[in-house]
């Protein structure tokens, strides 16, 4: 939810998502239904939030196969537990061409 939030924040037009979720991604696109009543409230944000760009996608990527995403979510779990802060923002690396 929070990098959406920044996208729409930031002005961006297109959202491209990648998730290691595929329940999310046929949820998000509206193929399969939540079920989870504590989770329909942000199913419905998420829902909103997209309908405010030009264009939307999002991809389940296995995460057997996204080692990069996976390892920086455990390093926010991580700095979290440590008691630091829930939220960072990386800017990609223009030099490295990520």
């Amino acid at each position: 939810m929070r990098a959406l939030a920044l996208a729409s924040e930031l002005g961006a037009r297109e959202v491209v998502m990648l998730l290691d979720s595929k329940l999310i991604v046929e949820q998000l696109a509206g193929r399969w239904r939540v079920k989870d009543a504590k989770l329909i409230p942000l199913w419905e944000t998420a829902r909103r939030t997209l309908r405010g760009f030009e264009r939307w996608s999002a991809t389940h990527v296995p995460r057997a196969q996204n080692t990069l995403a996976d390892a920086l979510c455990n390093e926010a779990i991580d700095r979290v537990a440590a008691g630091g802060p829930a939220v960072v923002v990386r800017r990609p690396d223009a030099a490295a061409g990520t």
